[in-house]
């Protein structure tokens, strides 16, 4: 028996489940090439007249290699397994398709789509997408993610909207209230999949999986493809199509990468100089931790202010810091959720311009005029390099990245290099030069049997001691003249 799309449906495990249990053997899968020339225009990808207006409304002219690549297959109805960098249109290659799909008779009732992503920045920006692309059809798109109310999402699903953007846990807590039901589910899309993996979503994923309906279809889109995401392709998609839409870089042509070697203790500095060096016209900061992006923040809004001769004592709310400075504010998972959308909004209409952020949250920001990396920690995984140069050069403009990099980090720098198979050209700014605090090991000298050694290090002269004061005399500590006290008798 063959399903609404003409693919044979499958019998046996429960509904949602993964397809017949095909067996996973350890190897990965294949991914297919996709030649770098993109279709000529949108027309020829198969869309209807109604999507192609919307398309040349949000002002999109030539398909990205990732559309013309996705789009034609995702209409046939099969499931796919891109790889795709960020910044390269992988947004609107689903989003076309969902939008096609729902201009037909569906279920009613439930969405027809669900998309979920790793954070909630990114959440709002396919919601955007969605909203751009589908203006004046009809289609409403929920955005559900953490840190907002409730109450409010709640409303939003019982209006039956044909589309879901969510991040996975918030769609468990509404599966779990009975608020969201996935059964009339024609697609499900999972974007940043690698992402989604490493902060910990995978059960979170595989329990939404396994309640969607077994004809679906399933996109599954992914800057790197490790192990971990074939696994969950294998089981969860049906004969899914391996399709690598990435460069042979990891990071494109249009990406300058350099990096300087700095002490640890001057990396601030550094981050000055370098912003009055380069002056770019927006630009992201990437720390390691919440507590570090807290303090370069506080420490550069301190220093551009005084610049600006603005000298206003610094405030206690990290609220009330974001909003009070004109062009310098942070982003990590610690900030109420109203102050992290008022400093995306400002980041993207241009009032922000330099960005200090933790790599999860800045995985959702997609902003073209960035045009400036630079990552004051090291990152501790190569991906996440792959994945913080992404913010910049995106939809092929021009970017560069600038890696700060300690004497002791020298081997990541190294393990990067080998990642994206490219080296990265060393910068300089005049003092800050790196030093390394380890001593320098003693001179290699030549023995007289012949062979060689290392001229022993002499031992220091030891000063002799003083010698110890004389011991007073009884004398002297009963005092001059008087001899011992004398205690009466016990009458």
């Amino acid at each position: 028996m063959d399903d609404s799309r003409g693919r044979p449906k499958e019998t046996g495990s429960a509904a949602g489940g993964h397809h017949g249990e095909p067996e996973w053997n350890g190897g990965p899968p294949s991914l297919h090439g996709v030649g770098s020339s993109p279709a000529a225009d949108f027309r020829s990808l198969g869309l209807s007249a109604a999507v192609l207006a919307a398309v040349e409304r949000a002002g999109y002219a030539t398909p990205t290699p990732v559309q013309a690549g996705l789009i034609p297959r995702a209409l046939r109805g099969v499931d796919v397994l891109g790889q795709a960098r960020t910044g390269t249109g992988k947004t609107a290659s689903f989003v076309l398709p969902i939008l096609e799909r729902m201009a037909t008779q569906g279920r009613g009732g439930s969405p027809r789509a669900l998309v979920l992503v790793p954070t909630r920045e990114l959440a709002v920006q396919v919601k955007d997408e969605f909203e751009k692309l589908a203006h004046g059809s009809g289609i409403q798109c929920v955005a559900i993610y953490g840190g907002k109310p409730l109450k409010g999402q709640i409303d939003k699903l019982s209006r039956h909207p044909a589309v879901v953007v969510g991040t996975p846990g918030r769609v468990l807590d509404h599966l779990g209230r009975g608020t969201l039901s996935l059964a009339g589910l024609d697609i499900v899309t999972l974007d940043e999949a690698d992402r989604m993996l490493d902060i910990g979503f995978r059960p979170d994923i595989e329990k939404i999986l396994r309640r969607c309906p077994e004809g679906r279809q399933t996109l599954l889109l992914s800057a790197t493809v490790p192990a971990d995401v074939q696994k969950l392709a294998t089981r969860y998609m049906r004969d899914p199509e391996m399709m690598d839409f990435s460069t042979n870089e990891l990071a494109v042509e249009t990406i300058e990468q350099r990096y300087f070697t700095v002490d640890p203790t001057r990396k601030f500095d550094l981050l000055v100089r370098l912003l009055e060096r380069e002056q770019p016209r927006q630009a992201i900061v990437f720390c390691r931790t919440k507590r570090g992006t807290d303090k370069v923040f506080e420490k550069l809004a301190r220093r551009r202010q005084r610049g600006r001769g603005h000298r206003s004592a610094a405030r206690d709310d990290r609220a009330e810091q974001t909003e009070g400075h004109a062009d310098v504010a942070c982003i990590h998972g610690d900030l109420a959720q109203n102050v992290r959308d008022r400093v995306m909004r400002q980041f993207r209409d241009g009032s922000v311009r330099i960005l200090v952020a933790t790599d999860v949250v800045g995985r959702g920001i997609d902003v073209t005029s960035v045009s400036h990396i630079i990552n004051y920690d090291i990152p501790e995984f190569c991906d996440d390099y792959v994945h913080r140069v992404g913010r910049t050069g995106r939809m092929g403009r021009e970017g560069i990245a600038f890696t700060f990099v300690s004497p002791e980090e020298g081997p990541q720098l190294t393990r990067i290099e080998i990642r994206i198979d490219r080296l990265l050209a060393r910068d300089e700014l005049d003092g800050f030069e790196a030093f390394d605090r380890r001593p320098a090991p003693a001179p290699v000298v030549q023995l007289p049997t012949g062979g060689f050694g290392r001229t022993p290090a002499e031992p220091p002269v030891a000063e002799a001691e003083p010698p110890p004061p004389p011991k007073p005399s009884a004398a002297a500590l009963l005092g001059k003249g008087r001899g011992p006290k004398r205690h009466r008798r016990a009458l």
